[in-house]
């Protein structure tokens, strides 16, 4: 993909069914996040609150959350039916993405990321 430079750009190179799916994502993170600024970083999709807060991605048979790996340690047993890496996990295309688990995802970024503030 080449180098897009907003949000939207980014998931209209995908096909419908895909951007279906990051719309979707999307929304639910905007709102459960309403104060969270969105971009392009590293060259995806970034919600910013007092820093990077979560990222997200499209991929040829997944969609990738990176809450980090923080988040992943914290909710590895809830994540162990998922592919993960150090700070990322892989949601199948074909499955609906587990919105309570991205709800608790976000809102332990959030707390992270607003601790920071307090340093």
């Amino acid at each position: 993909m080449e180098k897009v430079q907003s949000v939207d750009e980014y998931i209209s190179a995908f096909p419908a069914d895909v951007q279906h799916v990051l719309q979707r994502l999307r929304a639910q993170l905007l709102q459960l996040v309403p104060q969270a600024k969105e971009k392009i970083g590293y060259g995806i999709p970034t919600l910013t609150l007092n820093g990077n807060l979560i990222h997200f991605a499209a991929y040829k048979n997944h969609i990738g959350l990176y809450p980090g790996s923080k988040a992943i340690a914290y909710f590895e047993e809830e994540l162990q039916n998922y592919h993960t890496s150090k700070g990322t996990v892989q949601f199948p295309l074909h499955e609906p993405i587990p919105m309570h688990l991205v709800e608790k995802i976000v809102t332990f970024c959030v707390k992270q990321n607003l601790s920071k503030k307090k340093r």
